[in-house]
């Protein structure tokens, strides 16, 4: 068996493209090779800032020897038909076979193939994954047709130590590579992947992702640990910077005393983008006045000039943030706030001046529900965008809400406030931690709530594959605050006094399709162009101008969906997401289903304690059984009331029952309506479902000793009044024909 190796040796491939780029060349030139009859053990992709590598272990030296049979025309048909299979086969007449299959004579053609050569079916391969390689970003070099992320310099291509001719536009492969462009740039001759990796390394370069990830890793914590200093974790920064050196060699330098009265945010933040340097911590978690580089040079001095160098860099970059640092705070916060009428929130939603309006007004609406000051959380609303507007968010985008807390407490602002404008944008993501004070929840929701609403009411909503807003990951943090802070708010009044705050907005506007169909746009009544508009009336059907009558008044055409029906479409929407996420912890999705049937199921906290109830009970041997018992009395009920075309629903009258059987299963029913009531009004719901377990052995008694079907009509009746009797009783505590199995 035989061995591939491939090296692509290119100008610096971007970093966060080369994991993805590693895995799509081996899964490329693996599927090629399968779709080729090649079969290999194993494949091994890796990845440096200059080459992609590809080494494939256990190839055979040709694909096997193949053998295909093909039917051709009944004997004795036209010799036209006998010349096309002929043609098609490349044999004559007589090397083909006569075969009796049941239903005629016919010509039969076996045909046997040698297997490919390996090497002839790598060459293409490759060049052909080349060719049509996945890169998210492309470019052309000289005057060349081929496409790759960056210039090519060479291709390394060996077979079984043969070189694999694989040409890719100005290239032509060979046995040779190079190291590390500064270190060692000298080119070499391999042999094999053992001898390449050797060499490799010679020449400076560690070629596994992962050994360079440990090298920075290691490295950098023992640069820490010797200064009584920790590494502040940072695992996009490492997977960034192991991907821009094949020869890391960790440093640590100083920040200057200056600089240190800078946000330690601000100082990591400008770190981290700028230069990918690592910040270090004291023991108090505070930022340290030192930093961590990781060179891809070996310096003969240790490393003091590059040190230097870069102390010298990180004094420019710091001095910008210093700089918009005092004069961001020569500004009160709320004094931004006109310019963020400025800024676009989106097209038809208004300005980030109205959204913070907006949050203002929602927040005050949150706050007395959960406990909040209404006040604080209406100025902490008003206050949550307005560092948008500041000289530091304009450089750090990042850094929004983390500066408007500093300006806040620069200002004089309630801590509370301060606090809430940081903590507003959480949790932007599932590992992300949620606001748990008052303020900070009331402000948060408001936020995510007001986007979800303005949202779906133009339309703008996720399809299965897009989410350009992330409206899912705006819903999922409503979810995470509701029930990690054990919210009791109705969310369906949220989502309506989210929608009395847009109203003002809409005011005075059509919604319009241009005639190629494209999605809404708001204009003000006056600017609407009957030649190139259609206008969509209330109901959401188009007109023309055809169709507009002159007597009609334009603002009637006005499409702004109620607040009513914008709420509906996104508890909808949330009802899903808490599908997915629950589904995700392990809860069912039927049983979710099952409650959310119920309607009007928008106190989450509740909405959980219901499911989590209901999966317990399923889970019981009493609601197991009387999960079955249940679905054979709905289906008769649902039978009979189709074939008598009436409802079986009501009260039974007891005197319409004589057998000891019903008459248990009534005096059953009788005691468990108004205890599963009680106990849903009580919110126990364990305790609801223990009620319902005591219809199991009553029930299961009626089925095995009366006759549903009897032939007295009333008492007929009365029986299935009692089977309907079962689905209301069960029905106020989840919709069971919703659950499987």
């Amino acid at each position: 068996m035989a061995e591939f190796l491939l090296e692509i040796l290119s100008e610096e491939i971007p970093a966060r493209m080369q994991a993805r780029a590693a895995d799509d060349l081996r899964r490329l030139v693996a599927d090629g090779l399968s779709a080729g009859g090649i079969t290999f053990e194993s494949a091994r992709a890796l990845v440096s800032p200059r080459r992609l590598v590809l080494a494939i272990d256990g190839l055979p030296q040709a694909g096997p020897d193949l053998s295909e049979e093909k039917r051709g025309p009944r004997v004795g048909a036209p010799a036209q038909a006998m010349d096309g299979f002929l043609k098609s086969t490349g044999l004559t007449v007589e090397q083909l076979e006569q075969r009796d299959t049941g239903k005629g004579v016919f010509w039969f053609a076996v045909i046997e193939r040698k297997g490919r050569k390996t090497a002839d079916l790598l060459k293409e391969v490759v060049e052909a994954t080349m060719a049509a390689f996945p890169w998210p970003k492309s470019q052309r070099w000289g005057t060349h047709s081929v496409r790759w992320v960056r210039p090519v310099q060479s291709i390394l291509a060996l077979f079984d130590g043969e070189i694999v001719p694989v040409a890719f536009g100005p290239i032509h492969a060979g046995n040779v590579s190079r190291g590390h462009r500064f270190l060692a740039p000298e080119t070499f001759a391999v042999k094999s992947f053992a001898d390449y990796a050797e060499r490799l390394r010679a020449a400076k370069v560690i070629l596994d992702p992962a050994e360079r990830r440990e090298a920075i890793l290691s490295g950098a914590l023992a640069l820490a640990q010797a200064e009584g200093l920790t590494l502040k974790a940072d695992d996009g920064l490492l997977a960034e910077v192991t991907g821009l050196v094949e020869w890391p060699v960790p440093l640590i330098g100083s920040i200057d005393d200056a600089f240190m009265d800078v946000p330690a945010e601000v100082l990591i933040t400008s770190m981290r983008a700028h230069q990918k340097y690592f910040s270090l911590l004291k023991a108090d978690g505070s930022l340290a006045p030192r930093f961590v580089v990781v060179s891809n040079m070996q310096a003969t001095d240790g490393g003091a000039a590059i040190v230097s160098g870069n102390q010298r860099v990180l004094r420019a970059r710091l001095s910008d943030a210093k700089f918009f640092w005092d004069t961001d705070r020569r500004h009160r916060l709320d004094s931004r706030l006109p310019k963020l009428a400025e800024r676009t929130f989106y097209a038809g939603l208004g300005s980030m001046y109205d959204k913070a309006h907006r949050i203002d007004l929602l927040a005050g609406k949150i706050a007395p529900r959960i406990g909040a000051d209404v006040t604080q959380a209406k100025r902490a609303g008003r206050l949550a965008k307005a560092d948008l507007s500041s000289e530091m968010v304009g450089e750090f985008p990042e850094l929004q809400g983390v500066m408007g807390r500093y300006y806040a407490r620069n200002d004089g602002e309630a801590a509370e406030v301060a606090e809430s404008i940081a903590a507003h944008y959480s949790p932007v993501g599932p590992s992300d931690s949620c606001p748990t004070a008052p303020i900070a929840i009331a402000v948060a929701l408001a936020d995510k709530i007001d986007t979800l609403v303005g949202f779906f009411a133009i339309n703008e909503k996720p399809t299965g594959s897009k989410d350009p807003f992330a409206l899912r990951r705006a819903a999922l943090g409503v979810i995470r605050l509701i029930i990690e802070n054990e919210l009791r708010v109705k969310l369906g009044d949220l989502l309506k006094e989210s929608w009395k705050s847009y109203t003002s907005h809409f005011a005075g506007e059509c919604v319009l399709f241009n005639k190629k169909g494209s999605s809404a746009l708001r204009v003000g009544i006056d600017d609407v162009n009957y030649d190139t508009d259609y206008i969509v009336i209330s109901g959401g059907e188009i007109c023309s101008e055809e169709e507009v009558h002159e007597h009609v008044i334009l603002s009637q055409y006005i499409n702004i969906p109620s607040g009513e029906k914008t709420a509906n479409e996104l508890l909808s929407f949330f009802a899903d997401r808490l599908a997915v996420a629950w589904k995700e912890q392990g809860i069912r999705h039927d049983l979710i289903n099952a409650v959310f049937a119920l309607g009007g199921q928008d106190d989450l906290v509740l909405l959980r304690k219901r499911v989590e109830a209901l999966t317990a009970f399923v889970s019981s041997d009493d609601g197991a059984n009387l999960l079955v018992a249940y679905r054979r009395a709905a289906n008769i009920v649902r039978i009979e009331e189709k074939k008598d075309g009436t409802s079986f629903a009501g009260p039974v009258d007891p005197a319409c029952l004589s057998q000891a059987e019903e008459q248990a299963l009534a005096a059953a029913l009788s005691k468990v309506g108004p205890t599963v009531e009680a106990a849903l009004l009580a919110e126990d719901f364990a305790a609801a479902m223990a009620a319902l377990a005591t219809l199991r052995r009553p029930l299961d008694a009626f089925f095995e000793q009366v006759t549903v079907n009897a032939d007295q009509p009333d008492l007929r009746a009365a029986r299935l009044g009692l089977l309907a009797a079962i689905g209301t009783a069960m029905g106020h505590v989840a919709d069971f024909s919703r659950i499987e199995g």
